[in-house]
């Protein structure tokens, strides 16, 4: 029979051991994210091109004024969508190298950053710019709704185990 202290100790261990693992999953996954769309650049530029064009919806008067239908402003997006995938797995990667060095100040710290910066992209990005404002939804070649809410909700849960009390704050063991 195992005793409270004995239960938090070992918590104490796991929880971080967790954490670190869980967050460099998803740093894992968005740099390898960030180097498909690097060495396959065109396939994810044509998505890119295709949504903010809307030249797959509905074609609704209403909406198609908000089409970006100039190439070189569809590449500076998803330019800038490559650069903020690679900086948060590097953030991400960074938090990792913080959990497993038992620092876990500044592991939460800069994993809570890589974390929000990949809810930012999937949430804000993909979701509500790409899906609601370009009407991805409306797409049934072009839409990455599903991928990026799977994305958003696993960058979620991570954050949120990366904010439950292990036992170990204020301490850098």
């Amino acid at each position: 029979m195992t005793t409270p202290t004995a239960r938090r100790a070992h918590a104490s261990r796991v929880l971080p051991l967790t954490t670190a693992l869980l967050t460099g999953t998803v740093a894992l996954y968005l740099l390898l994210v960030a180097f498909g769309n690097i060495t396959d650049f065109g396939t994810n530029q044509q998505f890119v091109r295709h949504v903010l064009a809307m030249d797959d919806t509905f074609r609704d008067d209403d909406l198609m004024w908000r089409a970006v239908t100039s190439k070189g402003l569809q590449d500076i997006a998803y330019l800038a969508i490559i650069a903020w995938e690679t900086v948060a797995g590097v953030v991400l990667a960074a938090g990792t190298w913080f959990w497993a060095r038992r620092d876990d100040i500044r592991g939460r710290t800069v994993s809570t950053y890589g974390l929000v910066m990949v809810m930012l992209l999937f949430g804000a990005g993909f979701i509500a710019i790409g899906g609601e404002w370009f009407a991805m939804w409306q797409s049934k070649t072009w839409n990455g709704l599903d991928a990026a809410t799977r994305a958003f909700t696993f960058a979620g849960v991570v954050l949120l185990v990366n904010h439950l009390p292990s036992g170990r704050e204020g301490s850098r063991e």
